[in-house]
């Protein structure tokens, strides 16, 4: 009898530890997402951080900042941030954990709760701790970094230190109502093409594509290990047409690692309304809460006043690329970095950003749309 004790001890033991682990039902998905309002955001870092470092650095930190701005998302009934975080910031465990959490807590005092982000693939493939460049002139996001970096993702003697990271900060936070969610990374297959992988200086890993393909299914059990009561998720974003996403034989090898492992689905759409409207139908027939983590381009015809109505009678969330126009650029278009906007030179439609530096709207027929999707 002790002996049969014991095994169904043990039982019972593995098949909480299997469920604590494993991906969430569709219908835990649903069900938590049903309690949340119609989620409207950016994707934020202060004007005065041209990257997640300086962002979050003990030297740069600025919570005065912070909370100026998000008091003026709040103003606008903005409820959400998608918020980038870095492998590196996690060589000062205490001091990081204590900024993130003052972060969040002057989130909380905005009504916001913010969506972050552990990894991102995008723009500058070597970061480095301590002081931060300056924008380089004329040039979208110039200075923002990957995490990891190129030396990490290529040097498996280094993966324990991003475990170590990924538990440890969701750890930390693993049961923080004032956290949305987890995005585990952004845009992983993506080997900025049109910027640093075009520069000798900065060339991306020839086989990095494949290196994450095969590290992201890892870094999810990582945050389900931490013990996260929050959902996970890691956005697709190459536009391939919404039979693509919709037909599981046409996805990439990155998008069923996303598809499969992701609590509720995330995108990227930059693009027309009208192919916002075909996309929609296509990812939600997965039966899961959708959210588009970046849109808003003006250049390219992605807009709050068309797209927003469109996410509202969908229930999809909707985050937008950047907020304050600052350090990092993004109101220039991404072409910038082969035709800088140099000499005073600025495009004729700004690219992102809901506001200038000065606090006024970039359009205040835009930040009308916002008020009117957020009920504010």
């Amino acid at each position: 009898m002790k002996r049969l004790l014991i095994i169904v001890c043990l039982v019972v033991a593995f098949s909480a530890f299997g469920q604590k682990d494993a991906r969430w039902s569709a219908e835990k998905a649903k069900a938590w997402y049903a309690k949340e309002p119609f989620l409207v955001g950016s994707n934020y870092g202060p004007a005065n951080a041209i990257n997640e470092l300086e962002m979050f650095q003990a030297e740069s930190f600025d919570p005065a900042t912070i909370d100026k701005e998000l008091a003026m998302a709040e103003s606008i009934g903005m409820n959400t941030m998608r918020v980038f975080l870095h492998d590196l910031l996690w060589q000062d465990p205490a001091g990081f954990t204590k900024r993130l959490d003052q972060f969040l807590g002057i989130c909380a005092k905005h009504k916001i709760r913010p969506m972050l982000v552990l990894f991102d693939s995008c723009w500058d493939p070597y970061p480095k701790l301590g002081k931060q460049h300056e924008p380089v002139p004329g040039i979208h996001n110039s200075g923002w970094v990957q995490s990891p970096g190129a030396a990490a993702l290529t040097d498996v003697s280094q993966y324990p230190r991003l475990e170590t990271y990924v538990k440890g900060v969701v750890s930390a936070f693993k049961n923080d109502k004032r956290i949305l969610a987890w995005d585990l990374w952004n845009e992983p297959d993506n080997t900025n093409d049109n910027s640093y992988g075009k520069n000798e200086k900065n060339i991306e890993p020839a086989n990095k594509v494949a290196i994450v393909t095969n590290l992201l299914p890892h870094v999810f059990q990582w945050v389900r290990a931490a013990g996260a009561s929050q959902p996970l998720t890691s956005g697709v974003w190459v536009y391939r047409g919404p039979a693509d996403w919709q037909n599981p034989e046409k996805w990439t090898p990155m998008e069923k690692v996303q598809f499969e492992n992701s609590d509720i689905i995330t995108f990227h759409q930059y693009s027309n309304p009208t192919e916002l409207e075909k996309v929609i139908p296509a990812l939600q027939s997965m039966g899961r809460p959708v959210i588009c983590t970046e849109y808003m381009a003006r250049g390219v015809n992605s807009k709050f006043q068309t797209h927003l109505p469109i996410a509202k009678k969908a229930k999809i969330g909707m985050i937008n690329w950047g907020f304050v126009a600052g350090k990092t650029q993004t109101f220039l278009p991404w072409d910038s970095w082969q035709k800088p906007y140099v000499n005073g030179r600025e495009p004729a439609i700004w690219f992102h950003e809901v506001f200038k530096q000065d606090g006024t709207p970039v359009d205040p027929a835009e930040v009308a749309a916002i008020k009117q999707a957020t009920g504010k």
